[in-house]
């Protein structure tokens, strides 16, 4: 399959030096880089990793300001 990429001209240039060096073409280099790429990193899901919770407590209740109704607005006071 044929596409269209754009680089800058600093990698490209980087690129096809590697490609000469090895004597291979910039297609296979890009290729071998892809399929590298792609084998080391795991499934976006599995890459994501739970974040700590922080615990928001307050004694007699809910803090003044906190609508927990709201939960833009609650994202937003948490965030504070």
């Amino acid at each position: 399959m044929k596409t269209t990429i754009e680089l800058p001209d600093e990698l490209l240039i980087a690129a096809k030096k590697r490609a000469a060096e090895a004597r291979t073409t910039l297609r296979e280099l890009f290729e071998r880089g892809l399929r590298q790429e792609l084998a080391s990193r795991p499934r976006a899901s599995k890459r994501l990793r739970a974040r700590p919770i922080r615990w928001v407590t307050a004694p007699g209740g809910l803090p003044a300001g906190l609508d927990v109704a709201d939960r833009a607005a609650m994202h937003g006071w948490l965030g504070r």
